[in-house]
């Protein structure tokens, strides 16, 4: 690696301040971020929040500094004495041209074990796709009954149910009790799992626990209860530690919690927003009601100026018949009068030749008979035409068909109803007989 103040030639000289910065920039670039062993001494907090330590082995020593940024994400103290691993990269601190560590994360020694295992069976899980979302359950928006699998001790069972109490009191809660850390607590946790699973009792399952250390929180990472989880035919929501903590659980539940307070929030819906929803919608369907309401009056008074009843068509019928029969009669007598006067024509002009009075008499009266039939025929026919017709218009009136037992129904909108599939369980009709009408409401459909 090249050192690029010292190329300006022996007799330039750089400042304390160029050589601190380059040594510093030779270190972070030579060194990658690494984990590192040793004892904590000398360990101050300042008033900024920042932590300050020594940390040492039995033949050396290295200064170092956790930001507050960082150190917050810790959920234990560090004390003087304590065996530790520090992820750190290896800096110079400038001003005083000393070398140190920036620690990104520290944990208590022993844990890399814990560690590799953790993110291996990490890996593998993930590999089998047991982390997929496509997976995961949708969590139900109003359950019927809410499981808990967590110990009847722990501080989580208490905030789950004091949140479920204050959002909705009303939904039943199982406790499936179960050790949450300790030697055969992942078996325990994940036969609870299985249990729940098989008496299907409720419709999601909340495991929980407070936060702790990686130790405390490993029968969340036990290949077990990912499995237990997994198969869960219930969603599985997890609630584990703190928001900071994340556990093999966490990753293959179907929803993951950063505490469990959270988790009974996302399982339990509130019932004053609920409250306040349902006022709401029942303005909204208030509203709208009314407005349907008086739509439909006003288009039911435009339909009541259009509409002719069945026994003033029936009057307008009868009155179109009674002109009909006025027009025939008035024809038939003009024809009969024409006839008349066209025989007088001719008897006129046979008198004026002098014809054979008895022959051309005789004939007259023949021709007389003959008109006088066909007239009668003529008048028959008309009649019978008439009776015809009038005996269609009585067919078509709706007053006789209602006689003979049959009757109208109309829905709500005054629409005649010819189909049952047009109507609905409930709806209310109006049916009109040949004498008056009444209302009824659907209660079957065939």
């Amino acid at each position: 690696m090249n050192f690029q103040p010292f190329a300006r030639g022996e007799a330039s000289a750089i400042t304390v301040s160029e050589l601190n910065r380059h040594a510093k920039q030779l270190l972070e670039q030579g060194f990658p971020l690494m984990w590192i062993a040793g004892e904590i001494s000398n360990f101050t907090r300042a008033a900024s929040g920042h932590w300050y330590f020594t940390l040492k082995d039995s033949n050396a020593q290295v200064r170092c500094a956790m930001f507050r940024h960082k150190s917050l994400y810790l959920d234990w103290q560090p004390a003087n004495g304590m065996q530790v691993e520090v992820r750190a990269l290896v800096t110079l601190y400038e001003q005083r041209g000393e070398f140190q560590l920036t620690v990104e994360n520290l944990r208590r020694s022993g844990l890399g074990a814990l560690y590799e295992a953790f993110e291996k069976l990490k890996v593998r899980l993930g590999q089998e796709g047991l982390f997929d979302e496509a997976r995961k359950q949708v969590l139900p928006s109003f359950p019927q009954q809410i499981g808990i699998v967590t110990s009847p001790a722990a501080a989580a069972l208490r905030d789950v149910l004091t949140t479920l109490r204050r959002r909705m009191p009303g939904i039943p809660v199982v406790l499936y009790p179960v050790p949450v850390q300790g030697e055969g607590a992942g078996a325990k946790i994940a036969a609870a799992l299985g249990v729940a699973a098989q008496r299907r009792e409720c419709d999601v399952l909340i495991l929980c626990r407070g936060g702790g250390s990686i130790e405390d929180l490993w029968a969340f990472n036990e290949e077990a209860v990912a499995r237990a989880i997994a198969a869960s035919p219930i969603p599985v929501i997890c609630g584990v530690g703190h928001e900071t903590d994340f556990t093999i659980a966490d990753f293959i539940a179907d929803r993951r919690a950063p505490t469990p307070t959270a988790a009974a929030e996302m399982v339990s819906p509130n019932r004053v927003d609920l409250a306040h929803r349902l006022l709401g919608v029942k303005s909204r369907l208030l509203r709208q009601l009314a407005q349907t309401v008086e739509q439909r009056m006003q288009q039911l008074d435009y339909l009541a100026r259009r509409l002719i009843h069945p026994v003033e068509r029936l009057a307008m019928r009868q009155a179109h018949l009674v002109q009909l029969r006025r027009r025939y009669a008035q024809a038939a007598s003009h024809a009969l009068a024409d006839k008349s006067w066209r025989l007088e024509q001719h008897i006129q002009r046979l008198r004026a030749v002098a014809p054979n009075i008895p022959g051309e008499l005789a004939r007259l009266e023949s021709l007389s008979g003959r008109l006088q039939r066909a007239v009668n025929q003529r008048l028959a026919v008309h009649q019978a035409d008439l009776h015809r017709l009038e005996s269609h218009l009585q067919h078509l009136d709706p007053q006789a068909v209602f006689e003979r037992g049959f009757s109208m129904v109309q829905n709500a909108r005054g629409a005649i109803v010819r189909d049952s599939q047009a109507l609905t369980i409930g709806e209310n009709v109006r049916i009109t007989y040949a004498q008056g009408k009444s209302l009824a409401q659907i209660l079957e459909l065939e």
